[in-house]
C-alpha cells in the first residue's frame, strides 16, 4: 500500500469510528446486530498474523547478512521494552497513590464503593434456595458478580442470582456453602445480610498461578512439542524462536539457502499485499466492532452508568496511559530515536485506531508493520524483528493497568500497602505483562498473579470487569504505540552503527546536464 493510499485510509477509518459510536450508542440493538462484520475483520487480520510473523522474521534474520548482528538488535530491543514497561508501572503506582480512587473511611463505605450493600437488623429466612427478606430494600439489582453473606453463627455464603430472579422481596440463589466449602441445605433464620463481591468466573481456577509459573510456562513454551499446535493457538513467541533458527540456518546454506530465502521474501510480499486488500475494509470492520461493543454495554446510557460507577478508577488509568503514551514514549522517541514524535504518531494513526477497536496487539500487527516501514521509513529488517517480538512481550499499557488496579482493589478493601508490597507489585506487574498474550482481556489472568503476590482479595477483579472492556482498548493502544516507538528507537541505534536506514523521506536531487 502506498503512502497516499494509507493517508487516504485514515479519514474513512475515523468516519467509521464515529459512525460506529453513534450506532452503538444510540441504537444498541443495531450495533449488536452488525458486530459480526467487525468479527470478520478481526478474524481476517488474525488469519495473517502467523504467516506474517514467520515470513517477516525469517526475512529480517536473513537480511542481516552477519547473523552475529542479531545479538545487538535483540539486546537493544529487550532492554528498551523492559525499561519502558518499568516506567509505565512506576507511573501507574505513583498516580494511583496520589489520586487514591478506592479510599473510603469506613468498612460500610468500602462495601458501598465495591457496589455492595449492608442490610442491618433485617429478618430473613432461607427455603428452597431463596432468601426471603422482611422489610428490606435492596438499593439496586445485583448480578452474579456478587455474593450474599448472612450474619449468623454459621456464616452461610452464596451467590446472588441475576436480576430477573428478584421477586416479591426475595432473592433466589444458585446454592449455599459454609466456610468449609461444603454445600448445605439452608433452613436457618437469622438477622442481617451483607452483599459483597464474589470471585469472577473469568479468573476462577487461576488462583494457584504464580509469577514463577507464568515465566516457567513462557520458557517451556518457547519450544513446543507441536509447531502447528502453536500456530492454531496463535502462540507467537515459539514461532519467533523457530523463525530465528530457520533464518539463521538458511544463511549458512549457500546457493540452496538463497533459493529458499527468495521464496520466503516472495511469500512475505504476497502476505503484505493481502493485508493491503483487507485494510480497504477497515472503516467498516472497525466501525462495526465499536458499534457492537457499545451495543453490548447498553448504548450511551449503559456505558455512562458503568463508567460513572468506577469513574475515579477509570480516570486514574486513562490519565496514566495518556501521560505514558503522549509524554514518556514521545520523549524517548525524540531524544533517543532522534525522530519527530508528532510526525511519527500521525503516520501511525491507522494502526493505533485499529488497536483501539480490536483490543488486540496481534490483530494490529499487520497494520503496525505497514505504517512503521512504509510511512515512518524504519528499516524493514528492524521492524520485521522488533514489532512481532513487541506484540508478544511488550505490554506497557497492560502492566500499568495491572499496577493501578492492584492498588485500587487494595484500597477498596482497606488494605494498607507498605513500601515492600509496592515493590512486589512493581516487579510482578512488569514480569507478568511479559506472559500476557496479545489478545483481548489477557491482562485479567495475569492480574490474579499480581493480586496474590501481595495477598489482595481477587474478588476485587469482579468490580473492574464492568469497565474493563473499554480500558482494555485504551491499554492495547498504548501497547502497540510502545512497540512502534521501539522500532524507531532500535532503528536509530542501529543507524548509528551504520546498519540502519534514513529516518526521513529521501530527497530527490535533480541532475544538471
Amino acid at each position: 500500500m502506498t503512502q497516499t493510499q494509507q493517508k487516504s485510509l485514515l479519514v474513512p477509518i475515523l468516519i467509521g469510528i464515529i459512525v460506529g459510536i453513534l450506532i452503538g450508542g444510540l441504537i444498541p440493538a443495531v450495533g449488536t446486530s452488525v458486530s459480526f462484520i467487525g468479527e470478520l475483520f478481526i478474524n481476517a487480520l488474525l488469519m495473517l498474523v502467523i504467516p506474517l510473523v514467520i515470513t517477516s522474521m525469517i526475512t529480517s534474520i536473513t537480511g542481516l547478512g552477519d547473523i552475529r548482528q542479531l545479538g545487538g538488535i535483540g539486546g537493544k530491543t529487550i532492554i528498551f521494552y523492559t525499561i519502558t514497561t518499568g516506567l509505565a508501572v512506576l507511573l501507574g503506582l505513583l498516580l494511583v497513590n496520589i489520586i487514591q480512587p478506592g479510599i473510603a473511611d469506613t468498612e460500610a463505605d468500602r462495601i458501598a464503593l465495591r457496589g455492595g450493600q449492608v442490610l442491618e437488623n433485617v429478618e430473613y429466612n432461607i427455603s428452597k434456595n431463596t432468601i426471603n427478606l422482611d422489610g428490606a430494600t435492596v438499593r439496586k439489582p445485583f448480578d452474579d458478580r456478587y455474593r450474599a453473606i448472612l450474619k449468623d453463627q454459621k456464616n452461610i455464603r452464596g451467590t446472588i442470582a441475576p436480576q430477573d430472579k428478584f421477586q416479591n422481596n426475595s432473592i433466589k440463589v444458585t446454592g449455599w456453602t459454609n466456610p468449609t466449602g461444603k454445600t448445605v441445605t439452608p433452613k436457618a433464620t437469622g438477622q442481617g445480610i451483607q452483599i459483597d463481591l464474589a470471585v469472577a468466573d473469568k479468573v476462577k481456577g487461576k488462583e494457584q498461578s504464580s509469577i514463577g509459573d507464568v515465566l516457567k510456562e513462557v520458557i517451556v513454551g518457547l519450544l513446543p512439542q507441536n509447531l502447528f499446535g502453536a500456530m492454531v493457538d496463535n502462540d507467537v513467541l515459539p514461532l519467533i524462536i523457530f523463525s530465528l533458527l530457520f533464518g539463521g540456518v538458511l544463511t549458512t546454506m549457500g546457493e540452496m539457502g538463497e533459493r529458499v530465502i527468495r521464496l520466503v521474501e516472495g511469500l512475505n510480499e504476497a502476505i503484505m499485499r493481502i493485508i493491503d486488500l483487507i485494510l480497504l475494509t477497515a472503516p467498516f470492520g472497525i466501525g462495526a466492532l465499536i458499534a457492537g461493543r457499545l451495543g453490548e454495554a447498553g448504548g450511551f446510557t449503559g456505558f455512562a452508568s458503568e463508567f460513572a460507577s468506577l469513574g475515579k478508577y477509570a480516570f486514574t488509568v486513562i490519565i496514566a496511559l495518556l501521560i505514558h503514551g503522549l509524554i514518556t514514549l514521545p520523549l524517548i522517541l525524540k531524544f533517543v530515536g532522534k525522530r519527530n514524535p508528532f510526525s511519527y504518531i500521525k503516520r501511525m494513526l491507522p494502526a493505533l485506531t485499529t488497536a483501539f477497536s480490536t483490543a488486540s496487539s496481534s490483530a494490529t500487527l499487520p497494520l503496525s508493520m505497514e505504517c512503521v516501514i512504509e510511512k515512518n521509513h524504519v528499516s524493514s529488517r528492524i521492524a520485521n524483528f522488533v514489532l512481532p517480538l513487541g506484540a508478544t512481550i511488550n505490554m506497557d499499557g497492560t502492566a500499568l493497568y495491572e499496577a493501578v488496579a492492584a492498588v485500587f482493589i487494595a484500597q477498596i478493601y482497606g488494605i494498607e500497602l507498605g513500601f515492600g508490597q509496592i515493590v512486589v507489585i512493581f516487579l510482578t506487574a512488569t514480569l507478568a505483562a511479559i506472559g500476557a498474550a496479545g489478545i483481548p482481556e489477557a491482562g485479567l489472568v495475569t492480574m490474579v498473579i499480581v493480586l496474590r503476590a501481595v495477598d489482595i482479595p481477587i474478588e476485587g477483579v469482579s468490580l473492574i470487569l464492568v469497565i474493563d472492556w473499554f480500558l482494555d482498548r485504551c491499554r492495547t493502544t498504548v501497547n502497540v504505540w510502545g512497540d512502534c516507538v521501539g522500532a524507531g528507537v532500535v532503528d536509530r541505534l542501529e543507524k548509528g552503527k551504520g546498519k540502519g536506514v534514513t529516518t526521513e523521506e529521501p530527497v530527490v536531487v535533480p541532475t544538471i546536464i
